[in-house]
């Protein structure tokens, strides 16, 4: 679990003082960057893109060579340029697409579910200690049982149709959020807590002021968290009982082994994860941005 420190909330103080018309915490002033600091930042960014880019051109180069060097049997791993060609294929016929906005959709809708019901449940229970104690030993059960290991489950109460595969990509995103919100409430800097009650503000008053921003971050630790989930546990579901989504797209290439079409699949997987992950990573900045960046 994510533990907001000391040194990371501490910009808050100030933005609660604003907030509040109060001149309990002086804000710093504004600075304008100098034109060196942006053309240093410009020049890491570019560095930091091409590491990156070289990182991922060597791995489609070794993917490329090794089945053609006879390292690997291209039965099994075929090049990267025939799973390229397979992955055009099924864009230009719709199939790709029909797959990809299935799952998108099984795994938005399960997601979104998620987070309207885990977190207000997980700010209400890391605010409310009684209620925290009492829902403690359920907490525990279901944290602990994985949701592919219920997929049955869902399959038998729900059948094998969208409900229960959303319903399983809910499950499965809830505890991330649930256990993190949970956590964010509780590790609250008590700095800012007394401050706030040094006010003398009722509780609802530091809940929305205190409580609420200094716990963003490590709410979005478990968003991102189920966020990757998300994907994944929907694409083990779609492989039991589906007729559209890119793991039927997987399994059924598998079992007519038609390789490239099942790597093809599997690489829309990964980059459908990778370009989630960073917009909730955006969306974070856009909620964190009183954050004083921290390290080089």
């Amino acid at each position: 679990m994510s533990i907001i420190t000391e040194k990371t909330a501490r910009p808050a103080v100030g933005a609660i003082g604003a907030d509040l018309g109060t001149d309990a915490v002086p804000a710093a002033p504004a600075q304008v960057p100098r034109a060196p600091s942006l053309l240093r930042r410009a020049g890491r960014g570019l560095v930091s893109v091409f590491t990156r880019t070289v990182a991922v051109l060597t791995l489609i180069a070794v993917w490329e060579a090794a089945p053609r060097l006879g390292l690997v049997d291209r039965t099994f791993l075929p090049p990267f340029s025939e799973v390229a060609v397979a992955w055009w294929q099924l864009l230009r016929d719709g199939q790709l697409g029909e797959h990809t906005w299935a799952s998108l959709g099984r795994s938005f809708t399960g997601f979104g579910l998620a987070v309207a019901f885990a977190v207000p449940l997980g700010l209400l229970i890391g605010w409310y200690r009684p209620l925290a104690e009492f829902l403690e030993p359920l907490l525990e059960v279901f944290r602990n049982t994985a949701a592919l290991a219920l997929l049955p489950v869902f399959v038998l109460l729900l059948g094998i149709g969208e409900t229960s595969k959303v319903s399983i990509v809910l499950y499965a995103c809830t505890w991330p959020i649930l256990l993190n919100t949970i956590s964010a409430v509780r590790t609250v800097d008590p700095t800012l807590l007394r401050l706030a009650r040094s006010m003398d503000l009722p509780a609802p008053r530091i809940f929305q002021k205190v409580i609420l921003p200094a716990s963003v971050p490590t709410v979005f630790t478990g968003i991102r968290l189920a966020g990757a989930g998300a994907i994944l546990v929907l694409v083990a579901a779609e492989m039991v009982g589906a007729k559209a989504g890119l793991g039927y797209l997987v399994n059924a290439s598998q079992f007519n082994f038609a390789i490239p079409e099942m790597y093809a699949g599997i690489i829309t997987i990964s980059a459908i994860g990778v370009a989630f992950n960073q917009l909730l990573v955006a969306i974070e900045r856009r909620f964190t941005s009183w954050r004083t960046p921290t390290g080089n």
